[in-house]
């Protein structure tokens, strides 16, 4: 099982920080350190916190480790133009020497929308805007030199694209779809990903047997997707010290780690075992503190080897 570290800082993370914790990651042996796509934290009214770009900062991390994989759980759709998109994750790719995923889902927080002046239309149309967006950047990745590629879709258009960026990985950059949605969310995976992230429901083989009844549906063999989840996690060497963990996050911190585990590196690697019988071959643990190395130091220490 593939062990990772997902960021989504309580408090937000400057770069430096962000630096950090994806080098403890690395150091710790984790196969990635990987971040959200927010602008706005847990709690839209909390000013106290200093939002950064995570394709900006992805980019500088490729420059600064050497061999943990970088990506986004989940960059929002509605944050960029597709093609743009695809520029920006093939950049940060070839900055990478090819450890980059690209993870996308619609975008859902409707307050940071409003608070940066992004449009953010109803959830049809996101959707809608998620299938248009994949077509682009795939048919941006995957057409050859010399030939074009162009695209006409509801929301977006591209007229006779000659120029494309250059790619490391072949046939491009993983792509991650996810989400607990019965419907739309898992045909657009079955169609473009080759990771379905089941979100928070890895106790739930539902959402899982779901997907791989869509894939036969639609033709995809589920065995070429990877399957993952996400565990929020308040780790310590004993209880009491994942109980302070938690509690300096505050309330919001604690609704959060209220569907995921508070406990020992043993609690932990039990949560996570459970998600590899109902499928997963991925685990995500969500860290909601960008200052705490030492977190992630145990879990590197205590769990990532027995889950190897």
């Amino acid at each position: 099982m593939k062990v990772r570290v997902l960021l989504e800082p309580r408090y937000g993370a400057t770069y430096d920080q962000l630096a950090a914790m994806a080098k403890a990651a690395e150091a710790a042996g984790f196969d990635a350190f990987f971040r959200s796509d927010h602008y706005l934290g847990i709690d839209a009214d909390d000013t106290s916190l200093v939002p950064t770009d995570s394709w900006t900062t992805i980019a500088g991390l490729a420059r600064e480790t050497g061999r943990v994989r970088l990506g986004t759980l989940m960059t929002a759709a509605t944050f960029r133009h597709p093609g743009q998109l695809a520029i920006v994750v093939a950049t940060a790719d070839a900055m990478s020497g090819g450890r980059v995923e690209l993870g996308i889902g619609t975008g859902w927080y409707e307050r940071e929308h409003q608070y940066f002046g992004i449009p953010f239309p109803p959830v049809g149309e996101r959707f809608d805007r998620l299938e248009e967006a994949l077509a682009i950047i795939t048919g941006i990745w995957d057409t050859a030199p010399g030939e074009r590629f162009s695209f006409e879709g509801r929301h977006w258009r591209v007229e006779g694209c000659a120029n494309f960026p250059r790619l490391v990985q072949r046939p491009h950059p993983r792509i991650i779809v996810g989400g607990v949605g019965p419907k739309r969310t898992p045909r657009i995976a079955a169609r473009y990903a080759d990771e379905f992230n089941a979100a928070l429901s890895g106790s739930d083989s539902g959402v899982v047997d779901n997907f791989r009844r869509v894939c036969e549906e639609v033709g995809r063999d589920p065995a070429t997707v990877t399957i993952s989840t996400v565990i929020p996690v308040s780790c310590g060497a004993t209880r009491q010290e994942a109980d302070a963990r938690r509690d300096r996050l505050g309330d919001a911190g604690r609704r959060l780690l209220a569907a995921g585990v508070v406990g020992t590196p043993k609690d932990v690697v039990a949560r996570a075992e459970a998600s590899r019988e109902l499928g997963a071959d991925v685990v995500y643990f969500h860290v909601y503190d960008g200052e705490d190395l030492d977190q992630i130091r145990l879990l590197g220490e205590e769990v990532v080897p027995a889950l190897a």
